[in-house]
């Protein structure tokens, strides 16, 4: 249990580091690629189609540094979270 507690903590700090680095960088957006953000929709901070641009990595395509570093510690925070949260239930559920 104390495994899926320590998952569940991790899953917790990779939500707070992307709620800190995924506003930035969609304000980054806003300013330089405008077009861009208008295409995730009204509201970019949890639209599918940006999480998934996100993930996948295609802010790497712009070739902008400054984006590359607001979207990868953003990238690195949301995978965390998401694997974080899948191993804390995996671990909770072996362990009930």
């Amino acid at each position: 249990m104390f495994l899926a507690l320590t998952a569940f903590a991790v899953a917790i700090s990779g939500a707070l580091a992307f709620v800190l680095f995924w506003p930035m960088a969609l304000v980054h957006l806003r300013d330089r690629h405008s077009g861009l953000l208008r295409s995730f929709g009204s509201f970019a901070f949890i639209s599918p189609v940006a999480l998934r641009w996100l993930l996948g990595g295609h802010y790497r395509g712009l070739s902008d540094r400054s984006l590359d570093g607001l979207a990868t510690p953003a990238r690195l925070a949301l995978w965390c979270t998401i694997l974080a949260l899948i191993a804390s239930g995996v671990l909770w559920l072996i362990y009930r």
